[in-house]
């Protein structure tokens, strides 16, 4: 049991001496914030176009299915026990709406 331990301590110990060997550090040159920046201004259009046109959409469409399929159990579980659960699908339909308006103003907050 002893040997398993210390096999466990020394492979970690390993670990963490070939991890910090092979990390290299870096140093900020003069102003991160503005070359941040330009780099932002550079690529806007190109982000915004495949977030609206690609990620946008494909989060509905998941958030959609994910909606009907959770009506879908909820329904069933409805005629089994006598109950409707709505909690997980109005949460499903807030997340439906925000995903789907969020392109109208998403851009003016960032």
């Amino acid at each position: 049991m002893k040997k398993n331990h210390l096999k466990i301590l020394l492979c970690a110990l390993l670990l963490t001496v070939i991890v910090s060997i092979f990390s290299v550090t870096a140093f900020a040159a003069d102003d991160v914030a503005s070359a941040i920046e330009n780099t932002w201004t550079a690529a806007q259009t190109q982000i915004k176009t495949v977030v609206d046109n690609v990620v946008f959409p494909v989060v509905d469409m998941i958030l959609a299915i994910l909606l009907f399929v959770k009506l879908g159990t909820a329904y069933f579980d409805y005629r089994k026990h006598g109950q409707f659960e709505f909690t997980a699908p109005a949460i499903l339909f807030a997340c439906l709406l925000f995903t789907l308006t969020a392109p109208l103003y998403i851009w003016t907050i960032l």
